[in-house]
């Protein structure tokens, strides 16, 4: 690792922001959660919950944020009505110092007031409508305005507003001061907000025995660790330029926000100017708003246009588009048929979307269209189409995937064709093992997938392994499925391992063909009772159905596929056949291969002895019960 690197490094974590305090994290949390037992328990189910409590959320949220230049905005709204102005957007917007405003004469704290039900409605629905058309958007996603109804009916929206105003919560991005300008309350800021909204979602999924298979929100340290990967190793080539970060799976916006504050911390450091945008694209509606809302509350609007909502394997957002760099935690081993349908196709070979079909050598269309059962490599090579060829710093992929994007698929399958374009054009610079229970809503093993087509010369046909399992720092709490976190401290640590590009106990490199092999169809003759091999009217062998087998044989053994057919195969089946000319290339990547650490057995001393205090226990009890 070059010095001046090691020295900014160690800076960055010195200097780095605080995570947000998990007290706060959780007394937020169980506060609203504590509204949606208070106020719907008799109207709602509890798994619907989410149907009222994260509008509203969010809305409270805008809501905080315009309450002090409420009276400026009315003032500005009477004066352009007084004088027939009809499109007041823009200018309410500006004097509300927002990307957005509400221009009804209301804030929520004012509503709850209300005694005559039917007035409340009126007035809620006319504070809803009073928001600019950016945030109507967001309303309707969350299709709050389809519970009002049932909320009035229920005797519940005053309550659920009180509620929501109470002075003693803020989801502001800004803190609450007293009277001395001392901080009463802290900001909630986007990824806080984010991780709040997760912890709500899976409560309210449980209570309705739903689970989210694939979506994992990304913890902040997470988040914080794949920015350290996308952004340090290329830090000395930051120019005063412009930088696009995508993000097809985006969620609530956390990995873009988090990723252009570390590009433009990493950009001022160096003493350079840049441009970052933003482009995202999320599927769930829920989270899309959530995330639409918080980059207009950052000030974001012209931003948040780039936030686009659908799915982006079926339905790309920004097609065409290249960006520098690409971080993403795409969802996995959750089934992708819903856009197989939005294609119109029945069949996943049907599929020509280039993104997933290429030409690449003798192949005209090389797919890499995995089992309709998981997702995950769709996304990873829509990354890979959006990536820059004509800069100087190309583009850095981050991105989380299960175990499974490591091998599944057999060779000529379409997430062996994946791995296999990855690491035969280069473009696998790392893959490193996270540890077990790092996700609020699974405790599955993780990977991070480091993917550039500018690797350094050092780097260049070498693919670098990192068994970070073990890096980890336990919470003294489970916050969900998650128990433990990667701290400042293990980032950094993964972070030298990684720069540092040498063999550790934590790190392995391999040249790119290591995770290559030949896949060869072992055939054997078909022969009659007597043992004589059946031929056809040629004269040639024919093969046995009943007897085929398949030879994984490795790019690099030595001698090729005829020298391991010579030793392994027809020693012990000489008269079997393999058609050479058919023999497929497939890729895989096993950790467990290369960092297996075998477990010491207990000393049979020491089973002897537990057995013997198990059975000298169990005597005693059976003498007490039977009164021996």
């Amino acid at each position: 690792m070059r010095a001046e690197n090691v020295a900014f490094f160690k800076d960055l974590y010195i200097t780095h922001l605080s995570d947000m305090n998990q007290e706060n994290h959780s007394q937020l949390v169980s506060f609203i959660w504590n509204i949606a037992n208070d106020v719907l328990v008799n109207i709602y189910n509890k798994g619907d919950y989410r149907k009222v409590i994260l509008p509203m959320m969010v809305i409270r949220r805008l809501d905080a944020v315009l309450e002090p230049t409420k009276d400026a905005v009315l003032a500005m709204k009477k004066s352009l009505d007084e004088s027939l102005v009809l499109n007041q957007e823009e200018a309410l917007c500006s004097v509300a110092g927002q990307a957005f405003c509400n221009s009804s004469p209301f804030v929520l704290k004012q509503l709850k007031s209300r005694t005559n039900r039917q007035q409340l409605k009126a007035d809620f629905i006319a504070y809803l409508d009073g928001f600019s058309e950016n945030v109507q958007d967001i309303i309707s996603k969350f299709e709050l305005r389809n519970q009002i109804d049932k909320l009035s009916e229920g005797g519940v929206l005053g309550m659920l507003i009180e509620k929501f105003a109470d002075p003693r919560v803020n989801l502001s991005n800004q803190p609450v001061l007293d009277d001395e300008g001392k901080e009463k309350l802290p900001a909630l800021d986007n990824h806080s907000m984010g991780t709040i909204f997760e912890e709500l979602l899976r409560r309210f999924n449980e209570e309705n025995n739903v689970t989210e298979a694939g979506e994992h929100f990304t913890p902040r340290d997470i988040v914080e660790l794949m920015a350290d990967l996308a952004f340090t190793p290329v830090v000395d080539k930051i120019l005063d330029s412009t930088y696009l970060i995508y993000d097809g799976a985006c969620g609530t916006g956390g990995i873009l926000s988090e990723s252009d504050g570390r590009i433009n911390y990493l950009a001022k450091k160096h003493g350079k100017k840049i441009n970052t945008h933003i482009y995202g694209q999320e599927l769930q509606p829920e989270t899309y708003a959530t995330c639409i809302a918080d980059l207009l509350i950052k000030g974001e609007g012209e931003e948040a246009k780039n936030i686009t909502f659908g799915s982006t394997i079926s339905q790309d957002g920004h097609p065409g588009k290249t960006f520098d760099f690409l971080i993403s935690n795409p969802p996995f081993g959750t089934p992708w048929k819903k856009d197989l349908e939005n294609w119109g196709y029945k069949d996943k070979k049907e599929i020509t979307d280039r993104r997933f079909i290429k030409q690449y050598g003798s192949h005209v269309e090389f797919s890499f269209v995995p089992n309709i059962g998981d997702p995950q490599m769709l996304f990873l090579a829509n990354n890979v189409s959006k990536m820059k060829h004509n800069t100087e710093s190309g583009s850095r992929i981050v991105e989380v995937h299960n175990g499974s994007s490591l091998f599944t698929g057999n060779a000529g399958g379409g997430e062996s064709n994946l791995r296999r374009y990855i690491i035969e054009n280069d473009l696998l610079e790392a893959v490193i093992a996270l540890p077990e229970k790092l996700f609020y809503n699974t405790g599955i093993a993780t990977f991070l997938w480091i993917v550039t087509n500018r690797k350094s010369k050092k780097r260049k046909g070498k693919v670098q392994l990192i068994d970070a399992t073990s890096i980890k720092t336990p919470l003294r709490k489970n916050l969900g499925e998650k128990n433990c976190v990667v701290s400042k401290s293990d980032r950094k640590l993964i972070m030298s391992t990684y720069l540092s590009f040498e063999e550790s106990e934590y790190c392995k490199i391999f040249p790119n063909e290591e995770f290559g092999y030949w896949e060869v169809t072992v055939e054997q003759p078909l022969r009659d009772e007597s043992g004589t091999i059946v031929t056809d009217k040629k004269g040639k062998p024919r093969m046995d159905p009943k007897l085929k087998d398949t030879e994984q044989i490795p790019l690099l053994y030595e001698g090729g596929i005829d020298a391991f057919l010579g030793k392994e195969v027809y020693p012990y089946l000489p008269d079997s056949h393999v058609d050479k000319g058919k023999a497929i290339i497939g890729y895989e990547l096993s950790f467990t291969k290369y960092f297996y650490k075998p477990i010491t057995l207990r000393p049979l001393s020491e089973i002897k002895a537990d057995i013997q205090f198990i059975e000298s226990e169990t005597d005693g009890l059976l003498n007490e019960i039977l009164g021996v």
